[in-house]
């Protein structure tokens, strides 16, 4: 687990442009009064930004997502994390950067 932590930590030290979009909107409880954090780990993975006391996890996805081996992991991952009670809403890198208010309605549904 500690080489999850340090990795999550690093991760956090060099977020993506579009996570550090995102975070901007969902730190602090900015975002309907809901605590997130960021690179956070969960068994063998450590996903994008989670709100523990609603189950919500978001994964924001960058090209390299839509490559079948990617998918696959993408896919036997959210499984996991979903056999464990989480909603996990994806998006796409575009998504973040062109539609940042959709962005935020979607996820406003899941936390409301």
């Amino acid at each position: 687990m500690a080489k999850n932590t340090d990795l999550a930590r690093n991760l956090r030290k060099n977020m993506t442009k579009q996570e550090k979009v995102l975070w901007k909107i969902l730190r602090n409880t900015n975002l309907n009064n809901c605590k997130f954090k960021r690179q956070y780990p969960i068994g063998d993975y450590i996903v994008d930004f989670i709100c523990i006391e609603k189950f919500l996890i978001i994964e924001i996805d960058g090209g390299q997502h839509n490559q079948y081996k990617n998918i696959k992991y993408d896919n036997e991952r959210t499984k996991y994390l979903e056999k464990r009670g989480f909603k996990v809403l994806r998006f796409w890198n575009n998504d973040i950067d062109l539609n940042i208010n959709g962005v935020c309605e979607t996820i406003i549904k899941y936390v409301i």
